[in-house]
């Protein structure tokens, strides 16, 4: 029988790591799941065969087009709609496995049903699928059903997903204009440099007879020649910078740097704070609210998070909670969360309303980020308008300035 290697985490949300024999990777799961833990990691040893069933693949990649954020998001709040309505969950999920058009989500969809009517519960079919279904969604699950309030829970979860979405759509639809604006500028230059320039180098050496060029005019003519015969170590160079970046971002120190960057760079680190304190609260609010415990949840909502400083700064305050502290003390000490977060949480505990006041942090961030990306908008448009202008009309000043001259000296 194969030996398995697991990490997981308990409910107290520490890692725990050891070895169990199964006859394959989802028996393996199981079981771990059995012993109360949530495990992150399942691996068979060097040598050892998992057993993989026909017809199906775990993680959403049977067949047919991947399961998207958005799908997911839809099905979460009709089976809610469903258990809200009094059907049987069931009954629920056989409803949404028939009605479901993605044949990859129906195939997942129907085995999660059937497990349910084997006896397996609902979060325990989901951990079979950790691809499409992420931590911070079994868990939930698996605290409504503790509770009896999985409706509830459900509905809960489509908000978040929902509100997760409509942010993050709202932020690359900020993002899509400059992009198009930058991509239409280069290959306007690269066309000029490739196609117009040399045709009018050609002219100023008929015309001119080796007279000296203006110094812009000679700037652009040079790196004209340098792309038109250098084409492909032009090419080359570009993606060299691009995948020494690439390599760069993947190092401790480069990924350090660049998180590092990211929150302090005028106007976009304002927003890519406020997004990770957004998100931050709204996903441990919602953990909390449905009944996760404190340190579980702390652990969920790290993974969550995008910034490596954040992560690291949730790490410490989940380590003070879990030595007894009160959780704003631990924030206080961590600089990337302002003091009126902090300040507001502290509220939350003394009143015995954290989760409520954490979603109310996030409600207040989510609109800070909508003002941000607004005004962003409003401040890169114009800037990319001007440095496509600028650019291009150098080139274009570059080549008449010689022919300005001879229509001088002809006059």
């Amino acid at each position: 029988m194969p030996n398995f290697q697991y990490k997981a985490i308990d409910q107290q949300g520490r890692e725990k790591s050891g070895s169990l024999d199964a006859n394959q990777k989802e028996d393996a799961i199981d079981n771990i799941l059995q012993l109360g833990l949530m495990p992150t990691s399942v691996k068979g040893e060097k040598g050892a065969k998992t057993k993989k069933k026909k017809g199906k693949k775990k993680g959403g990649f049977s067949f047919g087009s991947p399961i998207k954020h958005e799908a997911l998001t839809t099905f979460t709040r009709q089976l809610a709609t469903l258990l809200q309505a009094g059907l049987p969950l069931l009954r629920s999920l056989e409803v949404m496995a028939r009605q479901e058009r993605n044949p990859a989500f129906k195939e997942i969809l129907t085995t999660i049903s059937d497990g349910v009517k084997s006896g397996t519960s609902f979060s325990d079919s989901l951990a079979q699928y950790p691809k499409i279904f992420d931590r911070l969604y079994i868990n939930m699950i698996k605290a409504g059903e503790a509770g009896g309030v999985l409706d509830t829970v459900l509905s809960r979860l489509a908000s978040f997903m929902e509100k997760s979405v409509k942010t993050k759509k709202k932020i690359q639809s900020a993002m899509i204009y400059p992009a198009v604006v930058l991509t239409v500028a280069v290959l306007i230059v690269v066309l000029l440099m490739i196609v117009v320039v040399p045709k009018f180098q050609g002219i100023f050496q008929d015309m001119l007879k080796g007279a000296p060029l203006p110094l812009p005019t000679q700037i652009v003519i040079n790196i004209s020649d340098f792309i038109t015969n250098n084409f492909l170590l032009f090419v080359g160079s570009l993606a060299l910078i691009v995948f020494g970046f690439i390599i760069f971002k993947r190092t401790a120190f480069g990924n350090k740097l660049l998180h590092k960057f990211a929150i302090s760079i005028p106007k976009l680190g304002d927003l890519n704070r406020m997004g990770n304190i957004s998100r931050f609260s709204r996903t441990f609010g919602t953990l909390l609210s449905s009944g996760v415990p404190i340190l579980q949840a702390l652990t969920i909502t790290r993974e969550i998070l995008s910034n490596l400083f954040y992560v690291k700064a949730v790490g410490n305050i989940h380590d003070g909670v879990r030595d007894g502290e009160a959780l704003a003390v631990p924030m206080e000490r961590e600089s990337v969360f302002p003091t009126m977060v902090t300040s507001m949480i502290e509220i939350g505990e003394e009143t015995g309303q954290l989760s409520e006041m954490l979603n109310r942090v996030a409600d207040n961030y989510d609109e800070d980020v909508d003002n941000a990306v607004a005004g962003l908008t409003s401040v890169i448009e114009p800037i990319m308008i001007v440095f496509l202008a600028v650019v291009v009309g150098f080139i274009v000043i570059a080549l008449f300035l010689p022919i300005v001259g001879i229509i001088e000296n002809l006059s």
